[in-house]
């Protein structure tokens, strides 16, 4: 029940920001911590991602499998992270761990000077009511917009 009061919170900010149809960063970032779980030290990475979208500059959703995702948050500011046409992630051993690894945005929107991007905290997203969520704010969205004059 404790929990149930901040995504009800939560879920009535980011209605207020589908009036504009789309979330800003801070509202999108809020979106991923409330479905992520307490932090890991690591997780299990073969070399390729099912998919991976920046939140804002300074974390980073990863999907390892369809239904296993990744909420990454990094030290600091990623700097092209928002731009990058790729990314790449270090290992070891088949484990990315939180304080030791980091994320390269590439591609052509990057700078030429690549920075690592240090993760910091790697925390399990809960991929079915993240989308979910993401489902009934698009429906929102659209009923709100067909409301409109």
């Amino acid at each position: 029940m404790k929990r149930l009061i901040p995504l009800t919170l939560l879920a009535a900010a980011l209605l207020a920001g589908c009036a504009t149809g789309k979330l800003s960063t801070a509202e999108r970032l809020a979106l991923y911590r409330a479905h992520a779980g307490e932090p890991v030290k690591d997780f299990r990475y073969l070399g390729h991602l099912n998919g991976w979208t920046p939140v804002g500059d300074s974390a980073l959703a990863v999907w390892t499998k369809p239904n296993e995702a990744y909420l990454l948050e990094f030290a600091g500011r990623c700097q092209d992270l928002e731009y990058a046409a790729a990314i790449s992630i270090t290992q070891f051993a088949n484990r990315v761990n939180a304080r030791f690894d980091d994320v390269l945005p590439v591609g052509p929107g990057t700078s030429s000077i690549k920075i690592p991007c240090r993760i910091d905290t790697i925390r399990p997203l809960d991929v079915k009511a993240l989308r979910a969520s993401e489902k009934e704010l698009r429906e929102a969205s659209a009923v709100e917009r067909q409301a409109k004059p």
